[in-house]
């Protein structure tokens, strides 16, 4: 999950990016189409342009990993670290409950 808002709703960021990729001909470069589209929503020029590099990844234009499979990846890794820990958990609480049992029999 991100650690800062996201002002802009996914409407008007696709809106943004569509504004990008059909005005670049009206523009002298995709970098002026970007700074003039992001001057006019109120956004840095940097932010718009990943949001059109991610937009190009997840339609296939551009090579990368595809939103929708950067976000199963993460979920997994979440999945993983909390297997990992709950088997630590589980390893710790067996160890000590073995030498719990030793220390009862040799008494």
């Amino acid at each position: 999950m991100s650690k800062t808002t996201n002002k802009f709703s996914p409407e008007v960021r696709e809106r943004a990016v569509r504004m990008v990729l059909d005005g670049a001909g009206q523009h002298g470069s995709r970098w002026q189409a970007i700074t003039s589209i992001a001057a006019k929503i109120g956004c840095s020029a940097n932010t718009l342009n990943e949001w059109v590099k991610k937009a190009e990844v997840d339609s296939g234009k551009r090579a990368g990993i595809p939103s929708e499979m950067a976000e199963k990846m993460k979920a997994l890794e979440r999945e993983n670290r909390e297997l990992r820990q709950a088997n630590d958990i589980l390893r710790k609480a067996s160890a000590y409950f073995a030498m719990a049992e030793l220390d009862r029999r040799s008494k």
